[in-house]
């Protein structure tokens, strides 16, 4: 238990102080986290967060900016994502070293530049008490809530859905207005996304229904795959949804997607694909759970 701790910790700090350069150095302030603590600002102030133009986030996202409200904006994006990191990391550990190679994926790269959620929802599959985490970015939260259900997970999402409407009765209808501003595409809808469909074979595996569920939701940049790393288990299946997912990192870095639906497209191709095959490829007695190996 140490050696995942102290390893854990190496991974937060070093993604941490990464992040935090990252930001510094392109002037992004918190990233996508600005939104979690300028909601938080903005409840604290009594305002309306949903006042500000662009505020996407539900108001749940408010409670985990809360407590980097008082850090300067790229230290609490560094922050937050370095924190996110050790989570998964020690989340991942428990269940063989192997796993922490999913930290080589394209996606977790990608979400580094603007201190990004996925590591701390990839985390809550592990720790049920992290599953509130699923309800500040919703559309790669519900995959991994809805695969991952803990009675004590459940509980802790009601307790701050309960908390965040008591604060503002209103907010679902304030934040719902502001869906039209989110450019997005749907990855089972962009060809030859239809293929994932595919992954209904394996109904019964919840690495598949996770596959499915993830393709369902809107979605607009290469970040938003790595919640699927939760997928793979074994070191080959590891290592090879890496490898493809690099195909788009050389395509990323030598080409400006002129639309998200060619976003989607190299996602499909070189993410959800390679995951599909995965899960249909495993042998029909292999059917490990989300978070077990």
């Amino acid at each position: 238990m140490r050696w995942r701790i102290a390893v854990s910790m190496a991974i937060g700090v070093g993604s941490g102080v990464y992040c935090w350069f990252l930001l510094m150095h392109f002037h992004l302030g918190a990233g996508d986290f600005n939104w979690a603590v300028w909601a938080a600002e903005d409840l604290l102030a009594h305002r309306n967060p949903y006042a500000r133009p662009m505020q996407l986030y539900p108001l749940t996202c408010a409670v985990f900016g809360l407590p980097f409200a008082w850090m300067r904006p790229e230290a609490a994006g560094g922050a937050f994502y370095g924190i996110s990191s050790a989570l998964m990391a020690l989340g991942l550990s428990r269940y063989g070293y192997r796993r922490l190679l999913v930290f080589l994926a394209y996606p977790y790269w990608a979400g580094i530049i603007e201190a990004q959620w996925t590591p701390l929802i990839m985390a809550s599959a592990f720790f049920p008490l992290l599953l509130p985490a699923t309800l500040a970015k919703p559309q790669l939260g519900l995959p991994v809530a809805l695969t991952t259900p803990t009675w004590r997970g459940v509980l802790a999402c009601t307790m701050l859905i309960a908390l965040s409407l008591l604060v503002m009765p209103g907010w679902p209808w304030l934040w719902a207005g502001h869906f039209y501003l989110y450019n997005r595409f749907v990855p089972l809808l962009i060809v030859p996304g239809p293929l994932l469909a595919l992954a209904l074979l394996r109904y019964r595996d919840r690495d598949a229904l996770l596959l499915l569920l993830a393709a369902l939701m809107p979605q607009r940049w290469f970040y938003d795959t790595f919640i699927l790393w939760l997928i793979p288990k074994t070191r080959r299946e590891i290592i090879w949804t890496i490898f493809f997912s690099w195909g788009a990192g050389l395509y990323r870095w030598y080409h400006a997607p002129h639309s998200y639906i060619e976003v989607g497209r190299w996602m499909v191709l070189f993410m959800y694909l390679p995951m599909l095959a995965v899960v249909l490829l495993r042998k029909a007695a292999e059917k490990p759970s989300i978070a077990t190996a």
